[in-house]
Order: C-alpha cells, then structure tokens, then sequence
C-alpha cells in the first residue's frame, strides 16, 4: 500500500511539473477563488442555521410559558381529565410540537403525549421518571430550554416549572420541532454549494487538459531556448509552426536570438578592453580595496591591500574566506559585522548609503593605522545584496598627527597654566595684603608678575608663530643678503652678551651671493638661535654667526648653496637629547639647568628652514659647545619658485664642534 501511495505521489508530481506557470497560478487561484465561495456559502448556510436555532429556542420558550400559564391551575386542582382534553387540542392545534410530557415535583411522568401514565397499576407497571437538568434543579422560576440532535432531526426542548399559588407543583416538558422552511433553505444551500465547487474544477480540469494539449509544448521549447539564450548560446533557435500571440512571441524570440548573436560577435573586445580598464584602475589606486563574494569569500584584490595585509600568494587568497586570512586585531573587529551583513535579508538603510567605519591598528606585517571601511554592494534595485567591498586607508601618519596635536595642546595648556597661576597668585596676595607688605616686597612681587606676564606674552607669540607655519600659509621667497638679518641679530643682542661678558663674532663671507629666502623669517631664525645660544653660555664664552658659500668639489660647476652656523661654546647638549631638541615644548634645562623658555623656538626654527626647503643640523658636545648649521638656496633671477632647488635632499656629514674663534673649523662638504 505505501508503494503504491508512493508511486501514485510521484505520478501526480510528474503530471503537475508538465503544466505551465500560467496554468499552475490559474488553479491555484481558482482553488483559492472555489475556497473562498465555498467557505461564504457555508458560513451563510451556518448563520443561517444559528438563527433558526435561535428562533426555535425563543419560540419554544414561549410556547412552553404559555402552555404552562393554562395547565398549572388544572394540575393544582387534581382535575387530570380536563389536563388531557386540553393538551390533546393544544397537540392537535400545532405541527411544532414534538412531545408534551407532565412530571410531578419528584420527577414522576404522570401525563404524557404521544403517551401517557397507564391506568391500571400492578406490580409489573414500570413508572416513568424525568431526568431534570442540574441547572433547572437549581432554579425553579425560570424555563431552561435546551436542543439535542435525534434520528428524526434536531428537537428543542423547553423545561417549564409549574407553580400554582406559590406552590411547585412539577414540571412541564416539551419537545418543539425546527422551522421547516428555514431547513429546506439551509440543504438548498448547501447542495447549491457543492455543485458550482464541483463545476469549478471541472472546468479547471478540462482547461488544464486542453493547455497541456495545445500550449505546454512550444512553451517548453521556448524555455529551453531562453535557458540556451541565458547559458551564451545565442546560436538558439525556435521552428515550431504557431500562429497567434504564442507564434508572434517565438519569432520575436528569434529575432532577439540574432541580435545577441551579433552584438556579441562585436562588442566582446569592448567589453574585455573595459574590463581590462577596471582592473587596472582598481590595481593602481592608493588605497587598499577588497571585493567579497555574499559568501564572505574573497572575489578581487588589488596590490595596496595584498602590502597592507602582506597577503605575498594572491593565489591562496582568492576564492577563499576573507575571515581566515585577516590580521588578528582587523579580525576581532570585522568578523561579527561581515557576518550579520551577510545574514541579512533586508539591509538598513543606513548600511546601504553610509556603510560602516573603523579605525585598527595593527603590528604585522609592520606597525600601521588602518582605516577601513565596509560597503554594501547592491543590484540595480538596491534590495538585494550581491557582495560587499572592503576599503582600506593607510591612516598612520593621520593618528600621529592627531596625537601630535593632542599632545601639543596638552603641553600649551601645562605652559599657560603655569604663568597664569603665578600671576595670579602675586597680584591676589598685593590686592588682599598689600598694606601689610613692605615697599621692597610689594616691588619684588609686581616684578615677579611682569617677568611671568612675559613669559606669558613670549609663549603667546611662539606659540602664534608656531601655528602661522604649521598652518600652511604661504610666504613670499626673495634675494635675501644674509650680512644684514645677522648685522641686525647681532645688533639686538650685543647688549646682552655684553653684560654676560660674551663675546658675538660675526664670520661672513666678502661677497656672499645673496639667498632665495624670506628675510623676516630669517631674522626670527637667527634671533632664536643666538638667544639660546646666549642662555646655555657662561661668562666669558663666545658665540659666532657664519656664513658662507659651498663649493662642489668640481671647481668647474656653479655653487648652490650657502651654510650658515650659529657656534657657541656653551654646556652643550646630550646626545640622548639631540634627537628630541627641535621638537615642541623639549627644553635642555628641564635636565640641566633651570633657565627660563617655552621649548617653542627651535621648533619655530625647524619649521621656517623647512620653509626655505633645507634642513636643521647639530653637532654638540657636552661641556664643549654646540653648533646649529642649514644650507640655503642661492638666489638665482631664472627661479620663480623656491621649488627650484631642493636642499633637503642635500646631505652633508657631521662634524666635530668648531670653536667659534677658529674659522679654519668651519664645516665643509666630504
């Protein structure tokens, strides 16, 4: 039995594949339809029903009250007899009523129709009992109608107390038939029912049928073709001798089958150049991109994300998951949203404009920030995913920078605060003592406060300058004669280093070329490297500004540049301290000695030599001296941009630290 079941499934399945997609929705939809009306017609036929019940129950209620109004006083007065006539012409008067039946308050029949009690009694006479329902037991006033199903149909029955002069006296129980027509209606109905449901499919058969005859087979063929069509076998034809809209739809079929044929034959060296095109693109960019499959494998790689990753074998990468082959900390932070992408049916909309970010940093294959960023790739409509690309940025020099700015602003906020304070200290203590205090102390301490008021208005200004060059302004570059900003350097501090007993020697080559330069920087640059040179030398020292050409060691090519070197014989400058002293807020004194300044100037002046296209060097040597050194593009009329010559990329060697007495120790190119 189970093998043939078994068969008989296959057979039908067999037999449904065969129909069209056409024919396969119109039964379903006649199915629904048939379901529909039908499921209507018997929930009509079933209201229809409940209402009947509900006007039989009302009906034989109020028939019961009706008939126990007359017969209660013809029961309390014994008169049998005149009960019978009455209930016989009350019977007799009506087809509704099924059975009348008398009960005493025992529940004794004592009267009945279509029976009644016998009228002999012997030993041999079975009594008739009435059942009573518990819920009339439990209320004597009120009728309790109920309705219970029998071979000859549905019966109503109504249990009505008989009570006379405040007495109960019994019951009275009878039986109402259903309404006739309400019954004929309701079968009516329902044969109506299953008659247009069977005419339906029988009509849906007999379309099937004919369907399969006559459009099933040049249907399938054009499927097949299409499938053809689809698969690049755009050599797929259709011969099948139809006319009518089936006939127009397999010549158009045809005709497209040619065009495809011929814009292939065309257009595949446009479509290979283009993509050729693509993958070029994608391989040249500067930022890493990775496309993935929905299955999360990996589908193109162009080399910026093979280095970032060190992905050496592009070959194992590709057709593989993309999770087994990341770094372990872009890993940890990708693999849950890459998955939940994948799982989605329905994309946020969030995701499908904006995509996600994150910021990684990672130690192998080197030390780099990465920025990543993950987008959906979308179809045509942007409802369905159909991969997703991974882009990578190398953002490393960004974090430094962020970090470097954070820390400067940390440190401007440490060097501000520490002047302000002291500031602030003095003059609250002058404005709430200040008649306590002797002359000598209130001068000390307003001097106090206008040396750190200085301090303050020294740090401002770095700080501004500082910012302006960091700031990427632009400054206008001219022929600069460098014997006058270091005339005007020497001038300003001669003052000084005389009171220190130091003696400033000015070394400037006779007819030094003039320089590509901006002459207000300059000066800036020379006034801070003498100033430091001022502060970190004794008594009796000396301090040398020179300057002069450098010549190439072919005497027959043009010299380039001009050194300049700022040579003092002060305490000099560790090594372990050399590689940090251009850096901003680093002061030599913070492990030295306790000589005030803002850590800003050597920055200031890195930064205005960079300015100038060249760069900073020292040579220094504890208890010796120190001697700051740049080389400077020569002023050539031709040049219209500093760009012209680049002294950055011109490094010279390290020397020992000149004496600035002895302009033999100068600094010369190896």
């Amino acid at each position: 039995m189970f093998t043939f079941f078994k068969q008989l499934r296959e057979i039908i399945r067999r037999w449904w594949s065969e129909f069209t997609l056409q024919t396969k929705l119109m039964a379903a939809a006649t199915l629904v339809v048939s379901l529909l009306m039908s499921g209507l017609t018997f929930w009509a036929v079933n209201s229809i029903q409940n209402d009947a019940r509900l006007n039989d129950t009302r009906f034989g209620r109020d028939l019961g009250l009706l008939l126990a109004a007359n017969v209660a006083p013809l029961v309390g007065e014994n008169n049998l007899t005149e009960l019978a006539h009455f209930s016989h012409r009350f019977y007799s008067s009506t087809s509704s009523i099924r059975y009348m039946l008398y009960a005493d308050a025992d529940g004794e029949i004592f009267f009945g129709i279509p029976f009644s009690q016998s009228e002999v009694q012997n030993s041999l006479t079975i009594r008739r009992r009435m059942q009573l329902p518990e819920s009339y037991i439990t209320n004597l006033e009120e009728p309790m109608v109920r309705q219970h199903l029998t071979p000859d149909g549905e019966v109503t029955d109504v249990f009505v107390p008989l009570n006379y002069n405040g007495k109960y006296l019994g019951v009275l129980a009878i039986g109402t038939n259903p309404n006739p027509t309400v019954v004929t209606s309701s079968h009516l109905t329902r044969d109506v029912t299953i008659a247009v449901f069977v005419s339906i499919w029988v009509m849906v058969i007999l379309g099937a049928v004919f369907n399969a005859l006559t459009i099933t087979k040049p249907i399938k063929e054009l499927l097949v073709g299409v499938k053809n069509i689809a698969a690049g076998n755009f050599k797929q034809r259709i011969d099948l001798p139809l006319g009518g809209e089936l006939g127009e739809l397999i010549l158009s079929f045809n005709e497209m089958a040619e065009r495809l044929e011929r814009y292939e034959e065309q257009n595949i060296e446009e479509l290979t150049a283009e993509k050729a095109k693509l993958e070029t693109l994608v391989s040249t960019i500067a930022d890493g991109a990775v496309l993935l499959d929905t299955q999360l494998n990996v589908i193109l790689v162009n080399p910026t994300a093979q280095h970032i990753f060190g992905w050496d074998n592009l070959q194992d990468i590709i057709g593989q998951s993309v999770l087994q082959h990341l770094p372990a900390p872009v890993q940890a932070q990708l693999a849950q949203p890459l998955q939940e992408i994948a799982k989605e049916d329905v994309l946020p909309e969030v995701l499908r404009d904006e995509g996600m970010e994150f910021t990684i940093a990672i130690a192998e294959p080197s030390p780099r920030t990465l920025r990543i960023v993950i987008t959906t790739v979308l179809d045509q409509y942007r409802e369905s995913l159909k991969g997703i690309a991974i882009t990578i940025q190398d953002v490393t020099r960004e974090a430094e920078l962020n970090e470097a700015k954070s820390q400067f602003i940390s440190n401007v906020s440490h060097e501000l605060r520490t002047p302000l304070f002291n500031i602030k200290s003095f003059i609250e203590t002058l404005h709430e003592y200040g008649e306590d205090l002797t002359e000598s102390e209130r001068r000390e301490f307003l001097e106090t406060a206008n040396r750190e008021t200085d301090r303050l208005t020294r740090l401002v200004n770095d700080v501004l300058d500082l910012s302006r060059l960091e700031s990427g302004k632009r400054y206008h570059f001219d022929a600069v004669d460098l014997s006058q900003p270091i005339e005007q350097t020497l001038r300003t501090h001669q003052l000084n280093a005389r009171d220190k007993e130091i003696e400033l020697i000015q070394e400037v080559e006779p007819e030094l070329p003039p320089v590509l330069g901006n002459y207000d920087l300059l000066l800036q640059v020379f006034n801070n490297l003498l100033g430091n040179a001022l502060k970190f030398t004794q008594p009796g020292g000396k301090i040398a500004i020179r300057a002069y050409t450098l010549y190439p060691d072919d005497p027959n090519q043009t010299p380039h540049y001009v050194r300049v070197e700022v040579s003092d014989t002060g305490i000099g400058i560790d090594q372990e301290d050399q590689e940090a002293i251009f850096d901003r807020f680093f002061r030599v004194e913070n492990r030295v000695h306790t000589l005030e300044g803002t850590g800003l100037g050597l920055s200031i002046v890195r930064n205005i030599i960079e300015k100038h296209q060249s760069r900073m060097h020292l040579v220094s040597e504890v208890g010796v001296g120190t001697t700051f050194w740049f080389d400077l593009a020569i002023y050539r009329p031709a040049a219209t941009a500093i760009e012209s010559h680049c002294p950055a990329t011109h490094t010279p060697e390290a020397h020992p630290v000149a004496v600035p007495a002895l302009p033999e120790n100068r600094h010369t190119e190896a």
